[in-house]
């Protein structure tokens, strides 16, 4: 036997009569698996959630009853556009806290803030600010009830 004869039939592939039993194909998995749990993580970590950053808030309605007490009371009327009244006489910020501390001080007196629902939110805050530099402690907002 040569040496070409030996190594043809060491490795079966000349040889007639022999017969290989054909290998059957295999999918391995592990690899799969591998590529779908990195897809999953980058999904998880680029994925971005909802957040919610402003609140639903539609003011100012009541369904309340009105106060029966008689109670002195100020008016301060904020409108739309952020100008002030004091009892219906209008006045700019700079002359509300003045205002303020001119009218008859009781313990009793209620500071009542008339906010147009569309009135910037830093003229409302005017307002209170101006009624506790004027040391007038009792304020309340007050609010129009729904009509039905």
């Amino acid at each position: 036997m040569s040496w070409l004869e030996n190594k043809l039939q060491h490795r079966g592939q000349f040889s007639l009569g022999v017969r290989t039993a054909p290998v059957e194909p295999e999918i391995n998995l592990i690899p799969f698996i591998d590529v779908l749990l990195v897809v999953l993580i980058f999904l998880m970590i680029s994925t971005t959630f909802t957040r919610y950053q402003e609140l639903a808030i539609t003011l100012p309605t009541t369904n309340g009853a009105a106060s029966q007490s008689e109670v002195k009371q100020i008016h301060i009327a904020v409108s739309r556009d952020g100008r002030f009244a004091i009892n219906g006489k209008v006045t700019d910020r700079s002359q509300l806290s003045n205002s303020l501390n001119a009218l008859d001080k009781d313990n009793a007196i209620q500071v009542n803030i008339d906010a147009d629902a569309k009135a910037p939110h830093q003229a409302v805050m005017s307002a209170l600010e101006a009624a506790r530099d004027a040391n007038l402690p009792n304020i309340v907002f007050s609010s129009q009830t729904t009509k039905k």
